[in-house]
């Protein structure tokens, strides 16, 4: 009895294993990978970065934001050399990750009946799918592993419904087609290592919202990427209103001291250094009559001041 009791533990906990291996990342699952973000979520689990926070980020340099990163301990979040149809855009936005692989026919099978347990689309590409479950804000980020022939994973129609659903564009370790008809889009944007006319062969999903590899970044469903024309970073959501904050203050200490060296106040070695009290005195004495409009609100200003920060 008890060997049999054991063979059918076995037995359900396979199954229940085998159950588990969907498509799409359980909320569970994404919860888990996001456990740091304290934060309201999505019904899919990933987190929910505020528009607001979206929309100052669009204003941090790609070096402030790389700096705050690295400085605690992230060095892998930045990836460049892009192609990009609107190179003078930036964009901002929650990522939905989707990872390809070349065509291995026995596992495609697998991936499409999973699909189709999960009621995801029977029709069109499998390519199709991770466009299904965007919402506004969010970034489509696939690793198509760099294929550029045969590799495009979207052309202007994909493009029109990317946008139509998220009101972003996409990021792709891989390539494109129609690239002059997503230029024609309005709003959307796309950062690629590539384009071609060819349509994408010999290749499949394998995964929507699991971890993915972006050339030398590692990405997370619920990132938040700053995407400009001198790269891409990834952010872990529950460091972008550390990372935004801290930043928009490194911008204001730099737009302080360009100013004190024109006038030449300072000497470039007082500047380019730990800060004199003199000096101190001096830049908070600029924010509080500063004369346009600063990027946080006085209070964040104010708890930010209370830290040893500069």
């Amino acid at each position: 009895m008890k060997k049999t009791a054991l063979m059918i533990s076995v037995f359900v906990m396979t199954v229940i294993s085998v159950s588990a291996q969907n498509v799409g990342s359980s909320p569970e699952y994404i919860k888990t990978l996001t456990s740091k973000w304290k934060g309201e979520r999505f019904p899919d689990g990933r987190p929910k970065v505020s528009d607001a926070l979206l929309k100052r980020l669009k204003n941090i340099s790609i070096e402030e934001a790389w700096g705050v990163l690295r400085n605690k301990g992230f060095q892998n979040q930045f990836e460049g050399e892009w192609t990009i149809i609107h190179p003078d855009s930036s964009m901002t936005g929650r990522v939905v990750t989707a990872q390809y692989m070349p065509l291995r026919l026995d596992l495609d099978e697998q991936v499409k009946a999973q699909g189709k347990n999960e009621n995801r689309a029977q029709q069109g590409g499998t390519n199709s799918w991770p466009i299904d479950v965007l919402v506004e804000g969010d970034v489509y980020v696939a690793d198509g592993y760099g294929k550029i022939i045969d590799g495009t994973l979207i052309g202007d129609n994909l493009g029109n419904s990317i946008y139509a659903r998220s009101k972003r564009g996409v990021i792709f370790y891989g390539s494109v087609r129609d690239v002059e008809g997503l230029s024609e889009i309005n709003g959307f944007n796309a950062w690629i290592k590539g384009s071609d006319p060819s349509y994408i062969q010999q290749m499949m999903l394998t995964s929507i919202n699991a971890p993915i590899r972006i050339g030398k970044a590692t990405v997370l469903p619920g990132d938040v990427v700053l995407a400009k024309k001198y790269g891409v970073i990834f952010i872990p959501a529950y460091l972008v209103e550390n990372l935004v904050l801290t930043s928009e203050f490194t911008a204001l200490r730099d737009e302080f001291g360009h100013q004190r060296l024109k006038e030449k106040k300072y000497l470039p070695g007082q500047i380019d250094s730990q800060w004199s009290e003199e000096i101190k005195k001096d830049f908070l004495n600029w924010l509080n009559n500063y004369p346009g409009k600063l990027p946080m609100t006085k209070t964040e200003l104010d708890n930010y001041l209370k830290e040893p920060n500069y």
